[in-house]
């Protein structure tokens, strides 16, 4: 089993894309997307391949090291950026290709007037040991 991490991104946020625009969402559309999204889940619970996942509010704060001991913040990112980064999930699958299928089941999301929303997913594998070097 390897883990992947499934990161959800709204591509040209908040212009719609694709139908992904929620806020011109009904709140059915919205609740109807919502459930896909846990449905979607729980089936993988049942499987063993669902790790955890959650949605990110749109506001952030970016922070580094100055070298000062306080940190320099700065705000954002925001929601008129080019990609917005919605929500995470991790799964737990045997092989790289059924982590593609599964990715590409998720993008097919609903959204508004209950058609698919072609979601950009990024999907990454998590690294789960220390890379070594070797002389």
């Amino acid at each position: 089993m390897a883990k992947y991490l499934l990161l959800k991104h709204y591509r040209g946020a908040p212009a719609p894309v694709n139908d992904i625009c929620m806020d011109q969402w009904t709140p059915q559309e919205i609740s109807d997307h919502v459930q896909f999204m846990n449905d979607f889940a729980a089936r993988l619970e049942k499987t063993g391949e669902f790790v955890e996942g959650l949605a990110l509010a749109p506001e952030g704060t970016w922070v580094r090291y100055d070298g000062e001991g306080r940190p320099p913040v700065t705000d954002g990112p925001f929601a008129e950026t080019k990609d917005l980064i919605a929500g995470w999930m991790v799964i737990d699958v045997d092989t790289y290709e059924r982590a593609l299928e599964l990715a590409g089941e998720l993008s097919a999301a609903p959204g508004a007037g209950g058609k698919p929303i072609h979601e950009w997913l990024e999907l990454r594998p998590l690294l789960t040991a220390h890379p070594t070097v070797t002389e």
